[in-house]
């Protein structure tokens, strides 16, 4: 009987040591973070909160009291560390990861079973948008993405998606890609159709991209998730439009040729004009360049003495004298 007891004791202790001692050790790898929580209440930094954080900055003040979470004890990659029975330890994979912007991680059959994304333009046109989105988990603010939101991908991307939806249906060219000069309306038409939104929209890609980025800084402070880049690849029109489409951007790039070839015409022609100015510019300075020099040669010889300018014109007379077969002089009223 005593050594039953003793056995069971055995038993229990080793059952114990493997079941909450030696069970208790675990490891972080590099690419994960943990945060270790003890009867369901996570370890935190004091009385440190969201809106103390750098990732908070943008926040308004209603998003200041929607989304004020406090900052957690992060464990970092290592190990082995100890964890008592009554601990969870919870890891999340911080490494940068790639979703289709067309994904809806709850419906997977959603957006043409994640085909391409819809978005109507603002003249009525239902378009599909392709695209990528590069996200990694914030280490500032892992109780948002831990205890915060049941689903913290599926709100970041249904977050992104609403802003890109109203982003393309109100996008609007740039001010000065809608001039009426002629170098503007020249740079739009040798790509696409002005005032036509698809168009618009594809000659603004990266205008695009860059609106995304920065209307979705304060998704790290919100949900826990920072979305590094979101890139857009493609805007495809409606099937029953991209034809009519297809046909208007050929006209318009016909005219673009023909406009091109005449801006050519018109500075070959102001080239050969500057050219023929300044032909016509160095006749003219060659002519005058020999009465300057004679002019000169005149003062010089009146400045040298008094009866030498005299002596000069009388030589120059004689010869021409010789040269000439008719002479001409005033006569004599008198004579």
């Amino acid at each position: 009987m005593t050594a039953t007891l003793f056995g069971c004791l055995v038993g229990f202790i080793a059952w114990f040591l493997v079941r909450y001692l030696v069970a208790g050790l675990y490891t972080v790898n590099q690419n994960e973070r943990a945060v270790k929580t003890s009867f369901g209440r996570a370890e935190r930094i004091g009385a440190a909160m969201t809106v103390d954080s750098p990732i908070a900055e943008n926040f308004t003040e209603e998003e200041k009291e929607l989304y004020n979470y406090p900052q957690l004890r992060v464990i970092q990659p290592g190990g082995p560390y100890f964890k008592w029975p009554w601990e969870e330890v919870h890891k999340v994979f911080i490494a940068t990861q790639t979703i289709d912007m067309s994904v809806d991680p709850e419906r997977p059959s959603a957006n043409a079973d994640g085909s391409f994304l819809e978005a109507v333009t603002k003249d009525q046109l239902n378009t599909g948008l392709k695209g990528q989105i590069r996200w990694h988990i914030s280490q500032r603010n892992l109780y948002a993405y831990l205890f915060g939101i049941k689903s913290p991908i599926t709100h970041v991307m249904a977050y992104f998606v609403s802003v890109l939806r109203e982003r393309i249906a109100n996008f609007e060219a740039p001010a000065n890609a809608q001039q009426g000069d002629a170098t503007a309306l020249h740079n739009l038409a040798a790509t696409a159709v002005t005032g036509i939104s698809i168009n618009d929209l594809r000659k603004n890609l990266s205008a695009i991209n860059d609106h995304m980025d920065r209307e979705c800084s304060v998704s790290a402070a919100r949900y826990g998730i920072f979305l590094d880049a979101s890139l857009i690849t493609g805007i495809d029109p409606p099937v029953e439009v991209e034809s009519a489409l297809a046909a208007i951007n050929t006209a318009y790039n016909q005219v673009s040729s023909d406009i091109s070839l005449a801006q050519a015409s018109a500075d070959q022609k102001i080239v050969q004009s500057k050219r023929a100015v300044e032909i016509e510019t160095l006749k003219a300075q060659a002519e005058v360049q020999p009465i300057v020099a004679l002019a000169e040669q005149l003062l010089a010889l009146k400045q040298s003495s008094a009866g030498a300018l005299r002596a000069y014109v009388r030589n120059v007379r004689l010869k021409l004298f010789s040269e000439a077969t008719r002479v001409i002089t005033e006569g004599n009223s008198n004579g």
